[in-house]
């Protein structure tokens, strides 16, 4: 359970990988290697926040930009708003629907059922601008393969998260949200318990997932050449969580 002891310290341990990830590399062996050299350790209780980029590129979730064809439409939006239109026709597939197009800003609702800019799509931090990265297929199921290879290789169980930068509904700037997890519950259920006063709680879900993610942005930046990090003295709950599990219902979500 998660603590709520003020005098429990929550450390955010980075990471650094010194090589560029390429398809078909093993993200596990790429991770252990990187934590020899300053001799870090995962130790029983940790929690492994890892970017999507590294799991994409070993996953080889490269689209290489010249071999795209952007439709009209996609040509249309992308010199009105200065665009690359490659990139928009391949947002547009790798989407289930848009959910808003407006000032070349294009929101969608990828396949994963995750609402972000570009269906994810990205060209910073790849290769020059030559390729653009997709989400991974699965990412809870990557979690899932990363967490259980951790396992294995070390005989402890390391919950992974997975994360990606989102903007925000109202918001200005971008956080980390969890796009995968294994190992831990994403959410926290507090329904049916009482606060400090008595007061039972009715619907009070905390998306730890998340706020993990958002922790590790901290150390994780996109210019600091440290896309995982560990995250030591936070109680989660182990179990079957998934990210799935924070995208609210079509049914529930009043803004649909």
């Amino acid at each position: 359970m998660a603590s709520r002891d003020p005098s429990r310290e929550l450390r955010i341990i980075p990471v650094l990988l010194a090589d560029e990830i390429q398809s078909r590399d093993s993200l596990t062996d790429k991770l252990l290697q990187a934590m020899q050299h300053p001799k870090l350790s995962l130790r029983a209780g940790d929690i492994l926040i890892v970017k999507h980029k590294i799991v994409s590129k070993a996953e080889g979730r490269l689209v290489k930009l010249d071999s795209i064809k952007p439709s009209a439409s996609s040509r249309a939006w992308a010199r009105r708003y200065n665009l690359d239109a490659r990139v928009t026709e391949v947002a547009l597939a790798e989407s289930k629907r848009v959910v808003r197009r407006k000032r070349g800003v294009l929101i969608t609702e990828t396949r994963h059922g995750l609402i972000c800019a570009n269906s994810g799509v990205d060209v910073s931090n790849v290769n020059g601008g030559r390729h653009a990265l997709l989400l991974p297929k699965d990412p809870d199921r990557s979690a899932t393969h990363l967490h259980l290879e951790l396992k294995k290789r070390l005989k402890l169980s390391i919950p992974v998260i997975i994360t990606d930068s989102f903007g925000r509904p109202w918001r200005e700037g971008l956080t980390e949200v969890a796009i995968g997890v294994a190992g831990m519950q994403a959410l926290h259920d507090y329904r049916g318990d009482r606060d400090p006063h008595g007061y039972p709680l009715r619907v009070t879900m905390e998306a730890v997932a998340d706020e993990l993610a958002c922790a590790a942005g901290l150390v994780c930046g996109k210019l600091a050449r440290t896309p995982a990090c560990i995250i030591r003295g936070f109680r989660y709950r182990p179990g079957g969580g998934r990210a799935r599990d924070l995208i609210r219902p079509a049914a529930a979500d009043l803004f649909r």
